[in-house]
């Protein structure tokens, strides 16, 4: 995509007034924190998922219906198809590892038709979210430990994968696989993949 669905998310609670004006200041912030690679992740999921609780899923439900259609949609890349269709046709095994929440990833891994979907999961009790996460955090690090506990659980390993990320967050599960690939990268992952030699592409041509 051609964008951040975590930010996007922020900005559209505000723009449909379901949360106040200062929200988006935090928001802001966080994405500071998150290009610097200082983010507090629980403080940041704790801040993502406060709109989420104690309201009845088929209203949250219907605002990340919109959520798609307005923010989403717009920023799918043609060439991001084409690549995993070239995945697919090679026969991979194709997994979403996200540090986003599974409520915002969801429906864009289903979009994406991609399987498998490795998130940061928010708590629900009695079918209402309560603001906390559960586990790991996918981030970081913890996109390695999740990953590697998911490998054990299905029985795959990481002989010949592949990796692509656009975040220098990311450098830990790029330094993992047999082919990392720096997608449209920040400054940081630029430089870092120029040193080490690893391909840089752009699917926003």
């Amino acid at each position: 995509m051609g964008g951040d669905s975590d930010y996007l998310w922020g900005r559209f609670l505000v723009e449909q007034g379901l949360v106040d004006s200062e929200y988006q200041q935090e928001n802001q912030r966080f994405y500071g924190d998150y290009e610097a690679g200082t983010l507090d992740i629980y403080a940041y999921q704790a801040f993502m998922l406060q709109p989420l609780t104690g309201r009845p899923l088929h209203e949250l439900h219907a605002w990340r219906e919109r959520f798609m259609a307005d923010k989403i949609e717009p920023i799918m890349l043609p060439k991001a198809d084409q690549l995993l269709n070239q995945r697919r046709n090679a026969g991979d095994v194709l997994v979403i590892v996200t540090a986003t929440n599974r409520f915002i990833t969801e429906p864009i891994a289903e979009r994406l038709r991609i399987p498998h979907l490795l998130a940061t999961e928010p708590e629900m009790i009695d079918g209402r979210y309560t603001g906390r996460t559960v586990g790991l955090a996918c981030f970081q690090q913890g996109k390695v430990a999740r990953l590697e506990a998911w490998l054990a659980e299905t029985g795959h390993d990481l002989a010949g994968s592949g990796f692509y990320s656009d975040s220098h967050n990311d450098l830990p599960l790029l330094n993992r696989v047999t082919y990392p690939v720096a997608v449209d990268p920040d400054p940081k992952l630029t430089r870092h993949a120029r040193e080490c030699g690893w391909p840089i592409i752009s699917l926003r041509d």
